[in-house]
């Protein structure tokens, strides 16, 4: 028994959603399961919800949808993300603020990741760069 959850460990996390940042995707206190092998064979893909761990000291997850991709440029216009220039499809946003963020190429190693609720302030939703080490894997279920 003891074999089986240690391996259980291994390849998923459990996840309790706290927030509304991933509404409508995501629901706050809904249990999600994140397979963490999802990414030992390939990247993080543009659309993929990532679970981010132990950003800055922090021993929270948080879940948040990959953007944009290493060596990209990102910004956002109006509420719109736009990558290399083109605003991108996101058909998962249901209600768009008015947010800006200046244009930022992301590093060799360097993921753009943002909630789906984006009618919050921009000052109520954590986002940002995140570095390839910090995706703790994809959501499964």
């Amino acid at each position: 028994m003891l074999a089986v959850f240690i391996t259980l460990q291994w390849l998923v996390v459990i996840v309790r959603v706290t927030g509304i940042s991933m509404e409508p995707t995501l629901r706050d206190g809904e249990i999600k399961v994140v397979n963490r092998l999802a990414y030992r064979s390939r990247s993080p893909q543009r659309g993929d919800i990532v679970s981010i761990g132990e950003l800055k000291g922090q021993r929270d997850m948080y879940m948040k949808r990959v953007v944009a991709l290493p060596g990209e440029t990102f910004l956002i216009r109006n509420g719109y993300v736009h990558v290399n220039g083109e605003r991108i499809e996101e058909p998962y946003v249901l209600h768009r603020a008015s947010w800006y963020h200046p244009q930022i190429v992301l590093g060799s190693d360097e993921y753009m990741v943002i909630g789906d609720n984006r009618g919050m302030h921009i000052t109520d939703h954590k986002f940002g760069r995140v570095e390839r080490q910090f995706i703790v894997g994809k959501l499964w279920f």
